[in-house]
């Protein structure tokens, strides 16, 4: 949906002017005061004057000046803000947000600090919309600016939201506390009152008061520490840039970090607890080969100083990018290289990677309001592959774009999904639109865009958008504008960089001899939800396509299927190679029917080539036995990306009732030649899903005889693997998931084997460093007898290394003892030894487990109160995905 503009009615606002405002059925509640403290003004005779969940627009923040000081003792904080506020039409009320704050004093003056009352302002609160309303009985005059200065207090937060507290543990036993803040959506009103809507952008002036033995952090670096009184030191930090309030930052703990520069001088940093200091080594490496990387790419200096880094110890999401203080958590940031795997250091280098390009998209340029939240997270999911290719080119990371698009595909065919661009307006619905269609499928359409583009194209049009659109907020269609070089009359500069739309069809792009329309294009993948399927049949020297709704909840059989089919149409831009040349066709597809001519010495055809379109492909009268027979006769006639698809899409038409089982099995039949980790894992993943879905259901027949087919088939490659960490990044990616499931599957040699290594993890009291690629298997079997999972649980609730403390609670979720299982699941309730942030994860490893998926639901029933309150302080689930 296109973004809805708040308009303000203007006889509305003539209202406000009144000494008595305009009455709404939102009825003000009492603001909460600290005990003892009066009411600063009866509020009896005023009723809240604002009645919508977006502010109004006649109030425009300019800076704050925010002055805050935690406790970490009393796990309280006072503070202060006065913000520069212009006035855009005569009104008597302020309205903006606070969540939970106590508001203890509220003033307005004007330019000159003088007040136009000089009385203590009364303020009414909202709850329901988070929203507090300051009432002035001098009115408050059209273009005239006015500081608005309000005192508070709070509790930290208890959740992940907000200024929040956060705790760690020291190898001696003691727990030491920090403060830190996520504000991301709609969270700064949790800190301090604010305009906590994106387009409300200001600059920030921030002051942290703290005990001498901390240290604090904002966006911006210090510029002056002077002491308050006897034991309270005060940190002032330069103004911030214009930027939107879900960007500001500040930490009070007691880390200590790393430091570098980048070529252009920017300061990087990175923090973490003093004994996991040293695992931060690897992050200031990236961060800085990042940065450099990105202000070439975009062509536009960091406008920062500094950025910093900083790992928190309780961290739901997996980072966050407020500017120049980037937040993360313990396993996106921090890199042993004595227990981390090759997996998590892609890993860390793909969140550093997404975080720091959200510094342009998304901090520098702002979608205007949450609707459009794929323009942040989607082009800073798609920018990590772009990124890491070009800075960390062993880590093979193109090979993982696949798996992030097959997510998309498998999250857009159920009918359930939603269009990338979608209204939201309440914090919760907000917070929905942080899911795998924002960030999965809004990085899957962006790489179909770049490729029909081409990469200069596509690169030329992003830092147009950058540039153009800098401080300040963008719509979809800005977008459009900038990749199709089209201006504005005002913007038009002759000839060289845009045209006009005198000169030429609005967004119209010369594409393979065709007037290409972008907007229109793009539209069909923003604005409606799902996936297409393109089915193709071979009629003599013809291509026959049809394009329909791509649906896996609902068969072609259904009598639903044609209601749920009306009205979806896409521009897909196809492409194609063919057995008689190399190269890669293209056509753009915009109608339900269509045809395309491609000979007849043709004698086979793949459509969608390295899955660089958003679609799934249908072979129909045959077309799946040729492409069968061709993967047997000669699979390296294809890239291994189309290998890689065509096993994908095979296995999805059979979930959607397209195909039959057996074409899916026949197809994947030519692994056994297979030599490449990407088409070898997809087959190994959907055989593995029979097999785990089978063992839920506990038909032991078929669960020895599917056991035994899968280690049969695959006996080659698994007696290949060694036990070490040799090799390329896929050769050891192959060895992790192929070693598991062998293990999995109770194969001798692999069970004897890591049987045997286990036990001299276990003689060394748990000092032995096993190699990184086969450490979490090794402990998935040491943990199905006593002791083992005894020693495990011990080690997980002392290890520094976090990547190790995953390894270690995935293995104890293996156990096949549901005593062990529940223990598990009520810890992570607890929250001390399995910290609450890692609770929803515990339980869908425990589901995942055949003797633990009744038991995990169950528990969810049981809990069920208690959960949704602990998930409701900690929702964002598409930051916090893992690279399998």
């Amino acid at each position: 949906m296109v973004l809805v503009r708040l308009l303000v009615p203007s006889l509305f606002l003539m209202s406000l002017v009144e000494s008595q405002p305009t009455q709404s059925s939102h009825q003000a509640s009492s603001p909460p005061h600290p005990a003892g403290e009066q009411s600063p003004l009866g509020t009896d005779n005023l009723s809240f004057p604002w009645s919508r969940l977006r502010l109004p627009r006649y109030i425009i923040p300019l800076h704050y000046h925010l002055l805050l000081h935690p406790n970490l003792t009393s796990l309280r904080f006072t503070g202060s803000v006065q913000i520069q506020i212009d006035v855009q039409n005569n009104t008597n009320w302020v309205v903006l947000h606070s969540k939970g704050l106590q508001i203890s004093k509220a003033t307005i003056v004007d330019q000159n600090l003088a007040p136009p009352s000089d009385k203590v302002l009364p303020v009414l609160h909202n709850p329901s919309h988070e929203q507090i309303g300051i009432f002035s009985s001098r009115v408050l005059s059209s273009g005239q600016k006015y500081f608005l200065n309000i005192e508070f207090g709070a509790e930290l937060s208890e959740g992940f939201y907000g200024f929040y507290k956060s705790t760690y543990r020291t190898s001696t036993g003691e727990t030491r506390t920090l403060a830190s803040t996520h504000f991301e959506p709609t969270s700064a009103r949790m800190a301090f009152p604010c305009f906590d809507e994106p387009s409300f952008k200001a600059n920030f002036s921030i002051r942290i008061r703290r005990s001498p033995e901390y240290i604090s952090l904002s966006n911006m670096p210090v510029v002056k520490t002077f002491e308050v009184n006897s034991g309270v030191l005060e940190d002032q930090f330069d103004a911030s840039v214009k930027m939107s309030t879900y960007l500001v930052a500040f930490v009070v703990c007691d880390f200590k970090s790393v430091t570098a520069r980048t070529s252009s001088g920017v300061q990087v940093s990175v923090y973490a607890s003093p004994e996991k200091w040293p695992q931060t080594r690897y992050a200031l490496e990236v961060a800085v080969k990042m940065l450099d990387f990105y202000e070439e790419y975009f062509n536009i200096h960091y406008p920062l100083p500094k950025q910093d880094l900083i790992a928190i110890p309780d961290f739901q999401s997996g980072a966050m990018e407020n500017w120049g203080l980037t937040t993360y958590r313990e396993t996106s940031l921090l890199f042993d290289p004595l227990t981390s795997t090759i997996s998590d250091e892609l890993w860390v280098t793909m969140v550093i990677g997404h975080e720091l390009a959200h510094q342009w998209f998304g901090n520098l340029v702002t979608m205007e309001w949450w609707n459009d939240i794929w323009l942040n997270e989607g082009f800073a999911r798609y920018m990590e592959y772009i990124s890491v290719e070009a800075t960390y080119p062993d880590l093979k990371v193109e090979e993982y774009l696949l798996d992030t698009c097959f997510s998309a595909v498998g999250h857009d065919s159920l009918n359930s999904s939603r269009p990338i661009s979608s209204p939201a307006e309440n914090p919760t619905q907000i917070k929905q639109m942080f899911d795998t269609v924002s960030y999965d499928k809004g990085a899957c359409v962006l790489h179909m865009l770049r490729h029909f583009l081409t990469d200069d194209v596509f690169q030329r049009g992003i830092v147009r958008y950058l540039r153009k659109y800098s401080y300040r907020n963008a719509h979809n269609q800005d977008l459009w504008d900038s990749l199709a070089n089209t201006c504005s009359e005002e913007d038009f500069i002759s000839g060289k960089h845009c045209y006009s739309s005198s000169q030429a069809s609005k967004n119209a792009y010369l594409f393979a001899g065709e007037h290409m329309d972008l907007t229109a294009m793009m539209n069909t993948w923003i604005l409606q939800k799902g996936v297409p399927l393109v089915t193709v049949t071979r009629k003599g020297p013809n291509l026959l396509l049809r394009q329909d709704r791509f649906l896996r909840t609902v068969l072609p059989s259904d009598p639903l299927w044609a209601a749920l089919q009306h009205g979806f149409l896409w521009h897909i831009p196809l492409t194609y190679k063919t057995d008689a040349s190399g190269t890669i066709h293209r056509h753009l597809m915009t109608t339900h029917t269509d045809s395309i001519h491609i000979g007849e010495e043709v004698s086979w055809v793949k459509v969608n080539t390295d899955m660089t379109g958003y679609y799934v492909v249908h072979y129909e009268d045959g077309g799946w036995d040729e492409m069968t027979k061709l993967l047997r006769e000669n699979h390296t006639a294809l890239s291994y990306k189309d290998r890689t698809q065509l096993i994908h899409n095979a296995f999805q038409l059979v979930t959607a009732g397209h195909l039959p089982l057996n074409k899916g099995l026949d197809l994947i039949g030519y692994l056994q030649l297979e030599t490449h980790t990407v088409p070898l894992l997809q087959g190994l993943g959907y055989l593995e899903a029979f097999y785990r879905m089978i063992e839920k259901r506990n038909e032991l027949e078929v669960i020895s005889n599917l056991r035994r087919h899968i280690l049969r088939f695959f006996r080659a490659v698994i007696d290949r693997q060694t036990w070490s960490d040799g090799g390329s990044v896929s050769e050891r990616r192959l060895r992790s998931k192929l070693l598991s499931l062998a293990c999995h599957l109770e194969d001798p040699r692999c069970l004897e084997r890591a049987r045997a290594i286990f036990a001299d993890w276990l003689q060394s009291n748990g000092t032995l460093n096993l190699p990184t690629d086969v450490a979490e298997t090794v402990f998935s079997v040491g943990a199905q007898d006593d002791r083992g999972w005894a020693s495990l649980l011990h080690t997980y609730s002392i290890a520094l290394s976090a990547a190790q403390k995953s390894q270690i609670l995935f293995a104890l979720t293996c156990s096949r003892d549901t005593k062990k299982l529940h223990r598990l699941l009520e810890l992570g309730l607890e929250g001390k030894v399995i910290r609450s942030q890692d609770l929803s994860s515990l339980i869908l490893m425990v589901a995942r487990n055949p003797r633990g998926h009744h038991l995990a639901w169950n528990f969810v029933k049981k809990n069920w109160d208690t959960l949704v309150q602990k998930c409701s302080r900690s929702l964002s689930p598409s930051k916090s995905r893992r690279l399998s």
